[in-house]
């Protein structure tokens, strides 16, 4: 793993060294002629409000809900896993004239992207964990940072009312009213969270070793809550046990509600099965 992602960031700082000119010159003018300095309102955005450029809709989706109105994602919603996407030359303009960029730590080429394009902006690292009090947190020190606490006030109360009715939707759908059994790939606990399941045991992000193979299989789990972005597999072949695919990344309306009505729904209609 190590290796591969040695190579991934010399491609990518090799791309960004071919292409930093152009960005640059992107970032030095408008269509009018006009420097970028000009703009009405803020730093970079109009009225005040940031220029958020995200690696990924996951990141984009907590800049929206912290308030942010003006947000570019770089990597497609087509790519699974991040580090694996090359950025292009549009990527290094939008960081250049972004006030923000916000990036996972298992994305090592933030920083190479901030650098080649020449850009002012901060560099945010962003906690991407879809339980419910991380979201929040997360969400609300956006919202501090961008200075749209009223927004991302008002998106954590709307977040609450429909994660509690999820909530209440998933416990009435226990199979004979008791807590289903479950394993969990490590990045999907939040799904077993939300449905208020037993969890008896993890596994991931690497694929199921024989000894937990057999670990795993004896807890006698009703579900596996699998990782549909990290998937190894089927994670306990011969246990008969049902695998649910959980999607962690928003859509590119950059909405996080859907992310979890799309797992609930998932996990329901296993439980029902």
């Amino acid at each position: 793993m190590a290796r591969t992602r040695v190579r991934i960031i010399h491609r990518i700082v090799t791309s960004l060294a071919l292409t930093a000119g152009l960005a640059l010159t992107a970032a030095c003018g408008t269509s009018d002629g006009s420097s970028s300095g000009e703009k009405s309102g803020g730093k970079h955005g109009r009225d005040g409000a940031p220029v958020v450029v995200a690696t990924t809709t996951w990141e984009g989706a907590f800049a929206k809900a912290a308030g942010a109105k003006d947000v570019k994602v770089i990597v497609p919603q087509s790519v699974h896993h991040a580090p694996d996407y090359d950025p292009k030359p549009s990527d290094l303009a939008a960081v250049a004239e972004a006030d923000f960029v916000l990036y996972a730590p298992f994305e090592p080429y933030a920083e190479k992207i901030k650098e080649a394009a020449g850009s002012e902006a901060e560099l945010v690292e962003v906690a991407l964990d879809n339980d419910a009090d991380k979201v929040t947190a997360e969400v609300a020190r956006l919202g501090e940072k961008f200075g749209t606490q009223d927004a991302a006030a008002k998106w954590k109360a709307s977040f609450g009312t429909e994660y509690a009715k999820l909530q209440a939707d998933l416990k009435a759908a226990w199979p004979g009213g008791k807590a289903p059994a479950v394993v969990t790939q490590v990045f999907t606990a939040w799904s077993a969270k939300m449905a208020g399941a037993n969890v008896v045991g993890t596994y991931g992000p690497e694929a199921v070793t024989a000894k937990q193979l057999a670990e795993l299989s004896a807890k006698k789990p009703a579900l596996v809550l699998d990782n549909a972005h990290m998937s190894t597999g089927v994670a306990l072949p011969d246990a008969g046990v049902k695998q649910v695919k959980v999607v962690n990344y928003p859509g590119k309306d950059l909405d996080l509600l859907p992310v979890y009505r799309n797992a609930a729904t998932a996990v329901k209609q296993a439980m029902a099965g």
